[in-house]
């Protein structure tokens, strides 16, 4: 079990339980519904409470969010499952796991996918410590591209996570970039049937920015930021500029130096959940994204 405090401040006097979760504590409507059916999931000032009670300025509120595993206590579980696969841990505490996805993995199951996806390795990993563990991811990366996947290990750190991850990419478009820059062009789904995706006024606002690390004559090294988390979006964006990345078969031409889209997601940083300490992880740039670094920008 694992249990917070929080003392209610000014803004949220005389206004309803379930308010002060969702606005000052950040909880979903979810996790809320969770609390409610836990004995004693949510008190005030040191007693139970309903969402729909009153609460005043200096009230104490308490939530206890049960803990998914067998024993609080933290301990590594056997990663052989995960270091088989060449899925490598980056980072790992009693709420948070960070793992290197290798690009060709999956995360989740699909028609084509059934047991080789990083869910099924997690799930398999987290089951050597917990009893009924659940992945929950917190983002995606496109099959294609490697680097940092961020997991909550329990209900409530993933809700906090949500959005509140700031991801650093490392890109090859086939062009030459210098210095800084933003794209800024709505991304559009045509056929609701597939994943392709391109720029169309009629699509959702994205937002992307880059800054060029090594710059050649047919293609460049980027680290990029997104403000939005649209579906392809750096790959959507660059290949709106004529620079599609390199080795990005939906979006640009195949490459034979690379069996995928030359995208990886190499600094993730975050807040703990429940301590709020800063965390920053970082992924080596793959092998194959290497070689062509090196060989075309050295």
């Amino acid at each position: 079990m694992r249990t917070l405090e929080y003392i209610v401040p000014v803004e949220y006097d005389n206004r309803k339980v379930l308010h002060f979760l969702k606005g000052s504590v950040g909880l979903s409507s979810r996790l809320i519904r969770a609390l409610k059916m836990q004995e004693n999931g949510i008190m005030k000032n040191g007693s139970h409470t309903r969402t729909v009670d009153i609460i005043k300025v200096g009230d104490k509120i308490t939530i206890n969010i049960p803990d998914d595993s067998k024993n609080e206590n933290f301990s590594v579980g056997d990663s052989t499952c995960l270091t088989r696969a060449g899925v490598e841990i980056l980072y790992e505490d009693a709420d948070v796991l960070v793992v290197n996805k290798p690009a060709l993995m999956p995360i989740h199951q699909s028609h084509n996918h059934q047991g080789d996806t990083l869910a099924d390795l997690v799930i398999s990993y987290l089951n050597t410590e917990s009893s009924g563990a659940i992945f929950r991811a917190v983002g995606r990366l496109d099959k294609g591209t490697s680097g940092i996947v961020v997991c909550g290990k329990n209900a409530f750190s993933a809700n906090k996570l949500q959005g509140n991850i700031y991801k650093t990419y490392f890109a090859l478009p086939s062009g030459s970039y210098s210095g800084t820059g933003t794209i800024e062009a709505p991304i559009y789904r045509p056929d609701p049937l597939k994943t392709f995706r391109n720029v169309d006024e009629r699509g959702d606002y994205a937002l992307t920015r880059y800054e060029a690390l090594k710059t050649g004559e047919n293609v460049s090294l980027v680290r990029v930021n997104i403000e939005t988390g649209r579906t392809h979006q750096i790959r959507v964006h660059f290949a709106y500029l004529g620079t599609p990345l390199i080795g990005d078969t939906m979006y640009g031409t195949e490459d034979p130096r690379i069996s995928h889209q030359s995208l990886h997601c190499g600094i993730a940083e975050f807040e703990q959940p429940y301590t709020g300490v800063l965390i920053k992880v970082e992924a080596k740039i793959p092998e194959d994204m290497e070689r062509i670094i090196l060989s075309e920008l050295s």
